[in-house]
């Protein structure tokens, strides 16, 4: 990897308490329970003030935007990505070999790659791809389809842009579970330069050293966690199950069994084993089959009593950062006790999540811009990424930091006040009255509330 650009959001486009308070009152469909929900929710999300929201939402054109709408939300986060990476690795677009983007719900004819190859002028035979419904973690499987082409074209440089599209999926109905993405989803993305060029191998931040997709769509729970479908009023929308954090995790234990015996010193997976051994049971007959199981990564431990999660295996033998999708604080919550990380460990994750929401594709990009603003990144040390997306989808990958990394990238504004004394939401102090038993009882006209 050469650099990677964040986006940062005009001003203009912030979404604090007020704010999201009369885009939430705009909808006349939400009685006093769905309020409820709402402010818990948001709560409880982690989120904090100084989120970004599509301007279809902000000026109340959530429920007909138009198609020049979604173009220009795209179009201003992958054209100022993309001008800022040019800018910084002083690579021009003609010397792009590979391009792929990957933006989940808005797929047009020509393609968003076509559109870039358009604005930039690249040359004829760029490899372009646009990836497609891909969830949370396109991003990373966007990285492995550069990787894969780099075993074929050599010399190259390729070009990865994650984002998302919000505004034309901005959900207008009162089922809770798909209200949940209106809580968490905010705008953000970023574009990713990467090469396999030897001549450019001094310029490197970071070298992919292993990569392990998992696809856990067979099982219907999994499947069905994350699904874009439509109310029983027609309003169509991303439903969130609670069997969600399950499922990630199911999907996250399934790829670590394939990636651990590549990332963990052997003495690690051998001290795994013995004490796997002696606090499980396992009988003799067994051992072997699991010992294999565990060293060449194969999937032989389904019918023991052990999990690599929760198992007793130390990842911090073989990794120094992990950086987490910030999807939810639940979801960061659970690979933090899966991991048995502490608070630091998780502190980009919760900082991310709290200062750009739920940037889906692009969330763990200002995870990994955290790490580098607060010079955490030293030259040597291994980053394990941990995406997770709908499918369901657990895609990770393990980078090595080339150089001492110190750029406060997107985070420069504000790197200084983060971490903040408490990660309380204003929302709580301002809208707890809403809880209030009495209303139960009481018919309220929301048009007439004064903000």
């Amino acid at each position: 990897m050469l650099a990677y650009e964040c986006f940062m959001p005009p001003e203009d486009t912030k979404l604090n308490t007020d704010s999201a308070t009369k885009i939430v009152l705009r909808n006349r469909k939400l009685r006093l329970e769905e309020l409820r929900f709402l402010l818990k929710t948001i709560v409880s999300s982690g989120i904090g003030e100084n989120t970004y929201c599509p301007r279809t939402v902000l000026e109340g054109r959530e429920e007909c935007p138009s198609l020049k709408d979604t173009y220009e939300e795209i179009d201003e986060i992958m054209f100022d990505t993309l001008d800022n990476l040019f800018k910084k690795t002083a690579i021009s677009p003609s010397q792009i070999d590979i391009l792929v983007v990957n933006v989940s719900l808005f797929s047009p004819s020509p393609s968003l790659a076509a559109r870039i190859i358009n604005r930039y002028k690249m040359r004829e035979n760029v490899k372009a791809f646009n990836l497609a419904g891909m969830g949370c973690s396109a991003s990373v499987v966007a990285i492995d389809v550069v990787q894969q082409l780099f075993k074929t074209y050599k010399d190259s440089v390729g070009i990865v842009v994650s984002t998302e599209d919000l505004g034309a999926h901005w959900y207008c109905g009162t089922d809770k579970k798909m209200m949940l993405s209106n809580c968490l989803f905010r705008s953000g993305g970023c574009s990713v330069m990467l090469t396999n060029k030897l001549s450019l191998k001094d310029r490197a931040i970071l070298k992919l050293k292993h990569m392990e997709r998992t696809q856990y769509g067979a099982d219907d729970e999994a499947y069905n966690c994350c699904i874009q479908v439509e109310d029983e009023q027609g309003y169509s929308g991303f439903r969130l199950t609670k069997s969600l954090v399950k499922s990630a995790a199911q999907a996250l234990t399934v790829n670590l069994q394939a990636m651990t015996p590549k990332i963990l010193p052997v003495w690690e997976m051998v001290r795994f084993f013995f004490a796997s051994v002696r606090y499980s049971g396992m009988k003799k007959r067994e051992m072997v089959p699991f010992f294999t199981g565990l060293v060449l990564g194969r999937n032989k431990m389904k019918k023991t009593k052990v999990n690599l999660l929760g198992g007793g295996l130390n990842f911090k033998t073989g990794i120094e950062h992990f950086c987490v999708h910030p999807g939810g604080r639940a979801v960061i919550d659970g690979v933090g006790k899966g991991f048995r990380l502490t608070e630091y460990d998780l502190e980009p994750a919760r900082m991310a999540l709290h200062r750009w929401g739920n940037t889906s594709a692009g969330g763990l990009w200002y995870v990994l811009g955290y790490m580098e603003a607060k010079k955490r990144l030293k030259k040597g040390d291994r980053i394990l990424m941990i995406s997770l997306g709908a499918g369901f989808k657990c895609n990770n990958c393990v980078w090595e930091v080339m150089r001492d990394l110190s750029d406060t990238n997107v985070w420069k504004d504000c790197i200084d006040s983060y971490p903040p004394e408490n990660l309380s939401n204003p929302f709580k102090d301002k809208y707890d009255w809403i809880n209030d038993e009495y209303l139960s009882f009481v018919r309220l006209d929301f048009s007439r509330m004064v903000l």
